[in-house]
């Protein structure tokens, strides 16, 4: 394998399959599935997954709601989601733990860095919900702060596209996708990879991102694998 350990960010959107909201169970084993390919070839897994499947802080401040507020409902809303894989994957025999930046005691552990490791080192699956604890920051802001927290080799964006264009490639169909493209022309192009925040901090950490369609089932085991799937973000 290519990389030993990754950190997987899921949008919560893509759980809801071809829903209009909430969680779909057959997504939610295929993503499990696919994790355990890697998980069984030795690959160290931690995931951070989103909650606008559920309910969006931002989209609750556009609407009279207290931003603060509303980013706490989306960081339980992340929790939520981190319940349903974590369920789906021990479904599919993947020892997991769910670790969060808030504490809910009864349903999951704290965040704990050495902790989060040790699991990690032990095989473990480890999701991090709640994002930082923090209102204002988002999911991808998590992802980036928890992949350098454990020493990840690489954050793997899983979206519903294949990779970085030069334009929507569902609304413009002359869009051309990079295979490689580095931080600096990210920033130039002005193309969206993650939220300025999430993308300096990986930036200045030197932690490459590869953004593919985990939609695409061994796809993410190719892209552990080393093989050239997606865009990869780096220096």
């Amino acid at each position: 394998m290519k990389y030993n350990r990754i950190l997987l960010k899921l949008s919560g959107e893509a759980l809801m399959g071809n829903r209009q909201y909430g969680i779909d169970p057959e997504r939610l084993a295929e993503y499990a599935d696919d994790i355990k390919t890697i998980t069984d070839k030795g690959v160290e897994v931690a995931i951070v997954i989103g909650g606008g499947n559920i309910f969006r802080g931002v989209a609750g401040a556009s609407n009279g709601m207290d931003r603060v507020q509303g980013d706490h409902m989306g960081m339980l809303a992340t929790v939520i989601n981190g319940l349903a894989l974590q369920s789906a994957l021990e479904n599919a025999n993947v020892p997991t733990r769910l670790q969060t930046a808030i504490e809910i005691n009864e349903v999951a552990e704290p965040f704990i860095r050495r902790k989060a490791i040790r699991h990690l080192e032990k095989g473990r699956v480890v999701i991090f919900g709640a994002g930082t604890g923090n209102p204002y920051f988002t999911t991808d802001s998590a992802a980036v702060l928890r992949a350098i927290e454990i020493e990840a080799d690489v954050i793997l964006k899983g979206t519903r596209v294949d990779g970085i264009y030069n334009a929507d490639p569902e609304k413009d169909e002359k869009a051309t996708k990079f295979d490689y493209i580095s931080f600096d022309d990210v920033l130039r192009k002005g193309l969206k990879v993650m939220d300025t925040t999430a993308f300096t901090l990986s930036q200045e950490n030197e932690l490459p991102i590869i953004v593919f369609d985990m939609n695409k089932k061994g796809n993410l085991l190719k892209v552990v694998s080393g093989e050239k799937i997606g865009t990869k973000v780096n220096l």
